[in-house]
């Protein structure tokens, strides 16, 4: 069973929380409803317990903001304590989502550098004021991209070492209802 250890981004210090990611399992563990929605404020920072690895998927429900600007959902190698640069921490996926173009755009970091961004996509599927459903699964070269069921699009990995993405994080117009 595979879970997800949450970091919180008030200054919480709480023990953290493992939420399962695996929705029809019942091993979700959900405390009280006013615990899960401060958990899963927006803009939220997690770990991904043991990194991402082929077969591993990460599932993200919410709902989108009525007057949506965008959102982003990145997959990153976790900064460490001792190095705080952001600038520094290689992003092996980031999402963004962009209203006002109707763009769903993919990118990556490695060492600094972002790759060059992709937007081709067959039609936008995020609706303000709708609940979507994103599943990122983790292949052997790419992450597959599905959104309420249907796959949206495929991300070559730029980022070869999968076990060391142990981290997601999410900013933007939505809220997150689950995450696992």
């Amino acid at each position: 069973m595979e879970y997800f250890k949450t970091s919180f981004i008030s200054d919480n210090t709480e023990d953290d929380l493992h939420l399962n990611n695996s929705f029809g399992d019942t091993g979700f563990i959900s405390p009280d409803k006013e615990d899960i929605s401060r958990i899963l404020t927006v803009p939220f920072s997690g770990r991904i317990r043991g990194g991402m690895r082929p077969g591993k998927k990460i599932i993200i429900m919410g709902i989108i903001d009525p007057e949506p600007d965008s959102f982003d959902i990145s997959l990153t190698c976790g900064h460490n304590e001792e190095n705080d640069d952001e600038d520094l921490t290689d992003v092996a996926l980031k999402l963004g989502a962009r209203f006002t173009e109707r763009q769903f755009l993919r990118n990556a970091r490695v060492s600094g550098k972002w790759s060059e961004e992709e937007t081709p996509i067959v039609y936008f599927p995020f609706i303000p004021d709708q609940p979507f459903r994103i599943e990122i699964h983790c292949e052997h070269q790419r992450f597959r991209i599905f959104v309420d069921g249907h796959q949206l699009f495929d991300f070559y990995h730029k980022v070869k070492s999968l076990q060391a993405i142990n981290m997601i994080q999410i900013v933007g117009s939505l809220q997150i209802t689950k995450l696992g």
